[in-house]
């Protein structure tokens, strides 16, 4: 065998090994993100909010939904879910298995566009070239969702602000509508909170709709949408966003503008029609929050697209 097709032999060797990964052992690679934010007042006591967001639910997936129901355990003060719940018409009985217990704790929700509508077939090259082109899969029943939910004592955040007491703690919530469907209108919500915790709500994250929830003074925002990049290379990180926030934010906790935290959720689920991910495990995320440092300013601060202190 002479040289090129030895290399043509290891090139194929290797991209089979690397799709079996991704698309066998990974995808089903269930993994806790744990983290630390300092966003409250001094002397709050700590908060553990458990972040859940893209699972991308079809009927079947038993191992997805028995890890996520286990999560229950971990006893937090508030589980969110930011979107990206179903992948099929049938799968709301499922996203409610999976959530279990859960639905119990105090909850709340924002909708992403895999809620309102099915995964479509897509060109891959389709998420390294953005455009501004949608393409709609069947209608989901996200209202039944939404009712499941609501009757469960969770609440929805879009457009709305909410206001809980988690042990004395008073948490100030606002949510938009997906931006990644231009469903957003943070004219509804806007204006400053008064709240121990502002906490801020989107499926994707968009930088015109983070730059209203930092103007607003508002201390954390949670978000999904992104996959953490879904496929990402070792010392480069993810690959493309598939919105408008640079790479380097694409999961994980980062700053946002002055005193804004920003947690993106790498989700747990994909595309039916795109079921492989790379150096990106599906997650769900438990964030402790705890007080500020002492002497941190807590006023509003400006819009801005500072750069990121990447947790």
């Amino acid at each position: 065998m002479n040289s090129w097709a030895r290399v043509a032999l290891g090139a194929t060797t290797t991209g089979a090994a690397t799709v079996a990964y991704a698309a066998g052992y990974e995808l089903r690679r269930w993994t806790l993100r744990e983290a630390t934010v300092p966003v409250l007042p001094l002397g709050t006591r700590p908060l553990r909010i458990l972040h859940i967001s893209d699972l991308h639910l079809t009927p079947g997936q038993e191992s997805k939904k028995r890890w996520v129901s286990e999560l229950a355990s971990l006893e937090p003060d508030l589980v969110v879910n930011t979107g990206d719940n179903l992948a099929h018409p049938k799968a709301v009985p499922g996203v409610l298995t999976a959530l279990g217990s859960l639905l119990e704790k105090p909850g709340l929700f924002v909708f992403g566009s895999n809620d309102y509508f099915g995964p479509t077939p897509k060109n891959p090259m389709r998420y390294l070239r953005p455009s501004e082109r949608r393409i709609h899969g069947e209608p989901l029943p996200w209202r039944d969702l939404r009712a499941a939910f609501v009757e469960h004592g969770w609440q929805d955040a879009t457009h709305q602000r909410v206001f809980l007491d988690l042990d004395g703690v008073r948490v100030g919530v606002s949510g938009v509508d997906d931006p990644h469907l231009a469903l957003d209108r943070y004219d509804s919500v806007s204006g400053p909170i008064t709240a121990d915790l502002r906490l801020g709500l989107t499926h994707s994250p968009e930088p015109r709709v983070l730059d209203s929830f930092a103007a607003d003074g508002y201390d954390l925002v949670l978000a999904g949408h992104t996959h953490g990049g879904q496929l990402r290379l070792p010392g480069y990180g993810a690959l493309v966003t598939n919105c408008g926030i640079d790479r380097s934010r694409a999961r994980g906790v980062s700053r946002w503008g002055a005193r804004m935290h920003l947690h993106v959720s790498a989700g747990l689920g994909t595309s039916p029609f795109a079921p492989v991910r790379f150096a990106c495990p599906p997650e769900a995320s438990l964030l402790t929050l705890v007080p500020r440092p002492a002497g941190v300013r807590t006023e509003k601060a400006p819009p801005a697209t500072a750069s990121a202190d990447v947790g």
